[in-house]
């Protein structure tokens, strides 16, 4: 089993597939790491040599961002939008949708399960 910045990629399947499971790492991304390290996008995981392995596993280290480092970014991000009261903080820290979606009736994802109104029954 292949571990690839602090993840265990799965074993059978392809290599631009198995890269995706790493958090930060679409499939362009997969596919141009392939690209860069010259191995063939049709060749699976356990296929790959320790060598092989080795080199993908540096050239992610040295040109992306990924898992643990883009998790903290990404929250440190949000915290500075929260720090600084601009609108899209304001709506983080009420955990509102951000992106300009409508409350009303939808936003269910973000606001969480429906509570019914007490004391409105006559």
């Amino acid at each position: 089993m292949a571990r690839i910045a602090g993840v265990n990629i799965p074993t059978n399947k392809r290599v631009h597939i198995a890269l995706t499971y790493i958090h930060g790492i679409g499939l362009k991304s997969a596919q141009d790491i392939c690209e860069a390290v010259g191995i063939a996008q049709d060749r699976r995981v356990n296929d790959l040599s320790d060598a092989e392995v080795l080199s993908i596993r540096e050239h992610i280290d040295g040109n992306l961002m990924v898992e643990g480092d883009l998790r903290r970014d990404t929250q440190m991000n949000i915290k500075r939008l929260m720090d600084l009261g601009c609108y899209r903080g304001l709506r983080h820290r009420r955990r509102l949708p951000v992106r300009g979606q409508r409350t009303h009736t939808n936003a269910r994802t973000r606001k969480g399960k429906a509570v019914a109104i007490a004391g409105k029954k006559k």
